[in-house]
């Protein structure tokens, strides 16, 4: 469970670091950046760091932060 753990904490640093460079970005695409590194996170904790559940969750996450700051039409 260390290893996980670790993983998360890295996983989330990494993407932090990630996004203070990104200041250019519009809303939607910070918040398609953060809920891919969020749910990247939850994704590889939910399943003990597999691989595919890491890039499954961050696929998911990104289409949802995505999707939420969607502007109205």
């Amino acid at each position: 469970m260390i290893g996980i753990k670790k993983g998360a904490v890295c996983a989330a640093a990494i993407a932090l670091a990630a996004l203070t460079g990104c200041s250019g970005m519009s809303t939607q695409d910070r918040n398609t950046a953060i809920g891919a590194g969020v749910g990247g996170v939850a994704g590889a904790a939910l399943t003990g760091g597999s691989a595919l559940g890491t890039v499954g969750g961050a696929a998911v996450g990104g289409v949802i932060g995505h999707e939420v700051s969607k502007p109205k039409q």
